[in-house]
């Protein structure tokens, strides 16, 4: 839906020409109908509305210029000729003013509060201070869209994921300024990227340790996600391993509670692997929640599980990254670099869910994740599975951690090395010993890929219609009651989701394919029962 313009009252209306009157800096001014929703273009996901008792004024981009206060018109900057030269960060908010402002007013507010400024001008401000300035270089009136520029000098040198948060997203969502605010795309520049590690281990890496090359990584969440003792879990595990899955991942919350002690959990699922190994010929790779209550701890878990006896590639690092912090998700790129790191989203809807007018999408989210190095991160079943996503969201998200380059809703990103021709950039980098903690000899220079990890509802019979969707099969698939609530359990369950697997590789149709798979079979006529209750 396009957002409707209402029919001008200024001249009909005697309280609009009182208002004009009083204001006596402003030639002409619309006043918009009062009650009725502004509604935002359709195709792009976002945006809930917005507050229908507030006025909304119609003004053009010149008009609104004048309306700006001295603070205000220093983070404003419409004549910007080149936000892309390398000298800023950019990023792409859906913004609602609050209170008495405007977009306008709001929007410098907002570029004030989240670099330099605060709520009034400070007399403390220096020459270059003020070279530090963000500044809003774009507006969108029709959808309430505000680009914003920010120097990355703004930023922390050492690479800091969450300095760049705290910058652009930090008190801002809480402004009184605004009634809806939500990063929904952000671009790096080159010689800012330089200064990020992004993912060590990747996708590739896993592909070959398994042998997996043109198929999705298959794997599963064991469930219940709580309850299981430790020896009760890997026997889960061991089903699923020698029923053809690749890949198990503990559930996010599972720790080091006392009916599953950490400890034991890891000894039984080494013991269960080594079996399944054995048996399949086939190997196999576990993802370990290391996230804890301190900084200690992690370490802790992650050298007890080095230290098993694990084969180098069988075992992956999972941290809560939105819960644990990104000083987690970074500490663990950077200190173990050669373990593939699992970034779980849990806690992002309160950030990303469409209908939120206040937060980031998942966009946003998944590109900080590949920034700060993880290897893979959950970007959601694109409307197939039970979460709340929009295939053009989700999808969207995963090609833009998945590639060289990749188009956002706003930005077209390259993760890819700085053009030889930037010389002011390399001199820099070749000064600073801040850049690539990994690949500072690596000529590419670029940020290596981060792998879509794909959970929340899927089953066998939604594995060919989430990968058309996707365009793909380059993520990892980790079905959990889909595997587990099979008629005849775990094996049969992941045997099922191999077979379907099959059926699309060799471009069967799936129900045919299950003619003579029965493993399959049991599943769709499962699955399709409880899609109809």
């Amino acid at each position: 839906m396009r957002a409707k313009v209402l029919e001008p009252l200024a001249e009909t209306n005697p309280d609009c020409s009182r208002m004009l009157q009083t204001a006596g800096r402003l030639e002409e001014m619309v006043v918009a109908e009062l009650g009725k929703e502004l509604q935002m273009e359709e195709s792009n996901l976002y945006f809930t509305d917005q507050d229908p008792e507030r006025k909304v004024f119609s003004m053009n981009q010149e008009q609104l210029l004048k309306t700006l206060n001295q603070k205000q018109i220093l983070y404003t900057r419409m004549d910007l000729s080149d936000p892309r030269n390398g000298e800023y960060l950019l990023a792409v908010f859906h913004l609602i003013p609050g209170g008495e402002l405007n977009i306008m007013q709001a929007a410098a507010e907002i570029a004030a509060e989240s670099s330099t400024g605060t709520n009034f001008t400070v007399k403390t401000e220096t020459p270059f201070s003020r070279v530090m300035n963000a500044l809003v270089y774009k507006v969108d009136l029709e959808k309430n869209l505000v680009w914003i520029a920010y120097p990355w000098r703004l930023f922390d040198r050492n690479g800091n994921v969450q300095n760049i948060l705290t910058y652009i997203v930090g008190n801002v969502l809480g402004m009184k300024e605004i009634k809806a605010l939500k990063l929904l795309d952000i671009w790096f520049p080159p010689s800012m990227l330089e200064q990020y590690d992004g993912p060590s281990y990747t996708l590739d890496d896993m592909r070959n340790y398994l042998d997996v090359h043109d198929r999705p990584i298959l794997g599963t969440i064991i469930k219940p996600k709580m309850g299981l003792t430790s020896s009760e879990y890997a026997e889960v595990c061991y089903d699923f391993w020698v029923g053809g899955g690749d890949f198990v991942k503990n559930d996010e919350p599972q720790a080091d509670q006392d009916f599953c002690p950490y400890d034991k959990m890891v000894k039984y699922v080494k013991m269960a692997m080594d079996k399944a190994v054995k048996e399949t010929g086939r190997k196999k790779v576990h993802s370990f929640n290391v996230s804890s209550a301190d900084f200690d701890t992690m370490i802790e878990r992650c050298e007890m599980i080095r230290q098993a006896g694990f084969e180098p590639g069988s075992y992956a690092f999972l941290i809560d990254g939105i819960m644990a912090g990104w000083m987690a998700v970074q500490t663990l790129r950077r200190r173990y670099p050669d373990v593939f790191l699992h970034f779980h989203r849990a806690g992002h809807g309160s950030f990303t869910r469409p209908e939120n007018p206040i937060g980031f999408s998942v966009l946003v989210l998944s590109k900080f994740a590949r920034l700060a190095g993880a290897s893979g991160i959950h970007t959601g079943t694109a409307g197939v599975g039970k979460m709340s996503g929009s295939p053009e969201e989700d999808v969207t998200a995963a090609r833009n951690i998945l590639k060289v380059e990749g188009k956002g809703h706003f930005f077209t990103q390259n993760w890819g090395k700085i053009p030889p021709q930037d010389y002011d950039a390399i001199e820099m980098v070749e000064m600073d010993d801040a850049h690539h903690v990994v690949l500072e000899d690596d000529s590419w220079r670029g940020l290596k890929k981060c792998c879509p990890i794909i959970s929340g509802g899927l089953n066998p019979t939604l594995l060919k219609p989430f990968i058309d969707v996707m365009g793909g099969v380059d993520f990892i698939t980790t079905m959990g009651a889909g595997c587990h609530a099979h008629p005849r359990g775990t094996r049969a369950g992941a045997m099922a989701l191999v077979q379907a697997c099959e059926a699309y590789i060799q471009k069967i149709d799936t129900e045919d394919y299950a003619k003579d798979h029965r493993e399959l079979a049991e599943a769709i006529e499962f699955f399709s029962k409880k899609k109809k209750m």
